[in-house]
């Protein structure tokens, strides 16, 4: 019987993709064959259009590393750390506190799946203007919702960041990252094989809720009028943590051949992806699958993406050792299918069979070259003539507004409903340049922070998303880290659409770069297309996690000034640079010109140096400059220890550019230390070995921040009010 045109097309497919679906089963496809096709060659399982350019990404790094099915990491002696991270946009945009708090529970899983125990979550987040009340209810939502399950099931939120910019109206973005640990021969890989082995479902019971998730909500543009709630998902923490706990102590007997979440495509996705990475075949009885609704029809059953579920390939005679377990912490654990030798994913129900394909067919859709074309706005918004911008007569009222800016302001608003202490490894708290996580045990801690300006990569993405990878490096370097690897989540719009395909391609191309030119490898990710909406895309936004390491953690530094006394340092240049700039934005309404130069060699001169004078103690702080320029980095400085707020007189800033450039342009390759007197020349040398531009600017101390030039005061501001500012409140 031929399926009607609207029922494959509903389901994300092509005629096209029909059509091919058809020869390679040399029949018509059952519905339930046909959904299991929809799912696995979706955009968010499959990557159709964007895995021939996701070749480009470096492998290889200083460390041996990890390139897994669900999340990649490297090895550090013994130990492996594994990280990853994933989008969770559209559900979010949808029904915000479930859409991110399940978007947690699938990043935890994707780690704990490996045989390493979660230790640490980050969340990138953009919304829209947060004069659009649905946009503050969406903050107010996901917030909530990483919130509730992050704290719930134990897993500190240890970093992030916020981005608010109009083109994330409408579709808001939320990735989150995860990082775990495990004893690098204790890894597991989602991996069924060995004929007769038992296929084993283990968590939740199966329900409706996130029916279509990956195909119908994760690959395609949001329309006009459009109402996707049921394609949302529901979390339930308490049992996540159970799951954990559970699965780690299944792996640790020698029971278990491999395991994966059931997260993206269900069922479909566990049981395809398991017979292909074994190059085997699954055989599975529906009818034993646990449900919590009643009537659910085959393909219901296959595409479901309820939370909290595992596929686990036990083996042949382990099944009630590892059954004992699971229920032991209340959960399902039931045999429904064994592995076959055949290469075939068949599913039955009630003995029927209601679909047989190779899983190779599933697990390799069609792979697209998509066309890309520069898009029209790009050559028009490089112009920008910055003397036609008016000078500041206030620079402190101009300071005053870009610390109260929404993407410069302060979020302890957010991360203090996080609990970020939990697990007790938590060594430099939300707040400063990276995260920082010993590792018990050792004196050795992993630093991670995320990143990424989509504004920059609105006006230049190859040059934008080389920036997010050098101030990502900058970040973990600042608090004394080694910068050793990175996950991304690549948020774009419609890739069918030659222009947005070109800012994906261009983004690519500009980590890919900057990525091998560090020698920092790629070791996992995730591609999130079609965030449109019906006024257009979002910012081009490749969000980089990065994580590094510590050798010692006790030299770990942190971004804010401490001793009176202490002499400030600039390492870097200030160029005269305001396109694409916080203050461009902010204060003269603008968007557009070039974004800041970087040049890779400059930025990594100047990683060694702060990582030898830190590795040396000679350094009290170290912050990047960042968003806002260099006043805002040093009034960060300043106030941005909620314990002990420092004054600081700068009288040294002879350039000969405009002064609101100098000030609040946002020149790359520039960090802001502090340190003692006597540890200057040292410091300078180390500076100078590596032809790192080393300026003393002024010295830490009193209840003001003070900044002259010329013997003028331009900033005169107490720390009051510059806290006040900065620690606004958003909502």
């Amino acid at each position: 019987m031929s399926i009607a045109t609207e029922i494959y097309q509903s389901l994300g497919l092509s005629k096209k993709e029909y059509e091919k679906i058809i020869s390679l089963l040399g029949r018509e496809p059952t519905i339930t064959e046909l959904t299991m096709f929809s799912v696995e060659w979706s955009e968010h399982c499959g990557y159709l259009r964007s895995r021939n350019w996701l070749r480009l990404f470096p492998r290889q790094g200083k460390y041996p590393i990890l390139v897994g099915e669900d999340a990649g990491g490297v090895i550090v002696d013994d130990l492996a750390i594994v990280f990853k991270m994933e989008s969770h946009n559209h559900p979010s945009q949808v029904e915000p506190k479930q859409g991110a708090a399940t978007g947690v529970g699938g990043i935890i899983r994707d780690i704990f799946t490996c045989g390493a125990r979660p230790i640490a979550l980050l969340d990138s987040l953009r919304f829209g203007n947060l004069s659009e009340p649905y946009n503050r209810y969406l903050l107010n939502g996901v917030v909530d919702g990483i919130q509730f399950y992050g704290n719930c099931v134990g897993v500190p939120t240890v970093g992030g960041e916020i981005y608010f910019e109009d083109s994330y109206t409408g579709n808001c973005l939320v990735n989150v990252m995860c990082v775990g640990l495990a004893k690098k021969d204790r890894l597991v890989r989602a991996v069924a094989k060995g004929t007769g082995n038992l296929i084993m479902y283990v968590g939740a019971s199966t329900g409706r809720d996130g029916i279509g998730g990956c195909s119908i909500l994760a690959s395609k543009e949001f329309k006009e009028g459009e109402e996707k709630r049921p394609t949302v998902q529901i979390g339930d923490p308490f049992m996540e943590k159970c799951l954990i706990e559970a699965t780690l102590e299944a792996l640790s007997t020698d029971s278990i051949v491999g395991i994966k979440d059931m997260g993206a495509a269900g069922l479909t996705c566990a049981t395809s992806e398991m017979a292909a990475s074994g190059n085997c075949g699954v055989e599975i009885e529906l009818d034993y699958v646990p449900r919590r609704e009643k009537d659910m029809q085959p393909w219901e059953v296959m595409m479901s993406e309820s939370q909290e579920r595992m596929l686990v390939c036990v083996k042949s005679g382990k099944e009630n050792d590892v059954a004992k377990i699971f229920h032991k912490w209340g959960l399902n654990a039931i045999v429904i299918g064994k592995v076959t030798d055949d290469g075939i994913v068949r599913i039955k129900d009630k003995g029927d069979v209601v679909a047989e394909i190779k899983a190779n067919f599933l697990t390799q859709p069609p792979i697209y070259d998509m066309p890309y074309s520069e898009p029209a706005y790009f050559m028009e918004l490089k112009k920008l003539d910055i003397n036609t911008l008016a000078e500041p007569k206030d620079y402190n009222d101009i300071l005053c507004k870009l610390l109260s800016s929404f993407n410069i302001a302060s979020k302890e608003w957010v991360y203090h409903q996080y609990d970020h202490m939990v697990q007790t490894n938590t060594v430099i708290l939300p707040g400063s340049d990276a995260a920082v996580l010993r590792i018990k045990g050792s004196k050795k801690a992993i630093a991670l922070t995320t990143n990424c300006n989509g504004r920059y990569c609105y006006l230049n993405p190859y040059l934008g998303s080389q920036i997010a990878v050098a101030e990502s490096a900058r970040n973990l370097v600042c608090s004394g880290a080694e910068p050793l690897a990175v996950t991304d989540c690549l948020n774009f719009g419609n890739p069918e659409k030659p222009e947005r395909f070109w800012q994906f391609k261009n983004c690519v191309e500009g980590i890919a770069t900057a990525c091998r030119f560090f020698g920092i490898p790629v070791v996992s990710g995730n591609v999130s297309f079609y965030n449109e909406n019906p006024q257009g895309a979002i910012y081009p936004t490749p969000t980089i996690g990065m994580l590094g390491i510590i050798e010692d953690y006790t030299k770990a530094v942190t971004q804010y000034f401490k001793n009176n006394s202490d002499i400030i340092v600039l390492l870097g240049d200030c160029k005269e640079e305001l396109g694409g700039s916080e203050y461009l934005k902010e204060i003269h309404s603008i968007i557009r010109g070039e974004v800041p130069q970087l040049d890779l060699e400059k930025e990594i001169a100047l990683h060694n140096t702060v990582l030898e004078c830190i590795r040396k103690g000679l350094i009290s702080s170290a912050h990047d400059c960042s968003e806002g320029g260099l006043i805002v980095a040093i009034a960060e400085s300043c106030i941005s220890n909620n314990e002990k707020l420092i004054g600081a007189r700068i009288d040294n800033l002879d350039y000969s550019i405009r002064l609101d450039a100098l000030f609040f342009g946002e020149t790359q390759s520039r960090v802001i230390i502090s340190c003692r007197k006597d540890n200057l020349s040292i410091i300078e040398a180390i500076a100078n070995k590596n032809k790192v531009n080393f300026r003393v600017i002024g010295e830490v101390g009193g209840k003001r921040l003070v900044i002259t030039k010329n013997n003028e005061k331009i900033i005169n501001l107490s720390l009051e009010k510059l806290s006040r500012c900065w620690r606004r409140k958003f909502i």
